[in-house]
């Protein structure tokens, strides 16, 4: 497995302990957690034992959300990427699921459509997906604009954890 992917102006790659303060301040952010049930997180210890988490997952399963920092900088800016889902969710088990989340000082800059279009390059040319997922607040606008933006297509509406969420999905091209 790939463990960096380049874009423009990012460095894609698996998520380290050396990236908690990072996660903290993503995390900790009330507005970070409007459409995502209103929980961030309170201490630093959190983030870690979420990036362990998240590295059992890469070995579980070849992947999992990758750290997203600037070429220019590098900084670290947020997460992206492919999460498999074991969980039931919208009826759906067993799943490629995008997602992305950003720290907010770096929203409305194209980040999370940039990393967005490398992964599903990637869950598609590399990975051989055939359908990937995502799902987002039903309220979250921008969230939704990404995700159309980068080709999904809205599917149906549904209750998870208490929320209104909205469901998409995007069919590998290269797939019969």
């Amino acid at each position: 497995m790939k463990k960096t992917i380049e874009t423009e102006r990012l460095i894609l790659r698996e998520l380290k302990l050396s990236d908690a303060e990072g996660m903290f301040e993503l995390d900790s952010n009330p507005n970070v957690h409007l459409f995502l049930g209103n929980r961030p997180v309170k201490h630093i210890e959190e983030s870690i034992e979420q990036i362990e988490n998240i590295q059992k997952q890469y070995k579980d399963f070849g992947i999992a959300r990758w750290a997203v920092v600037l070429k220019e900088t590098n900084e670290f800016i947020g997460w992206s990427g492919i999460k498999y889902i074991t969980d039931e969710i919208n009826d759906h088990k067993k799943f490629y699921e995008l997602g992305y989340r950003f720290i907010e000082k770096h929203w409305g800059k194209g980040y999370a459509s940039e990393a967005g279009k490398a992964f599903v390059d990637y869950a598609f040319n590399e990975m051989k997906v055939e359908v990937l997922y995502a799902y987002a607040d039903a309220g979250n606008e921008n969230s939704r604009k990404i995700l159309e933006k980068l080709g999904f297509h809205f599917v149906n509406s549904f209750t998870y954890q208490e929320e209104l969420e909205v469901w998409y999905e995007l069919k590998n091209p290269n797939s019969n």
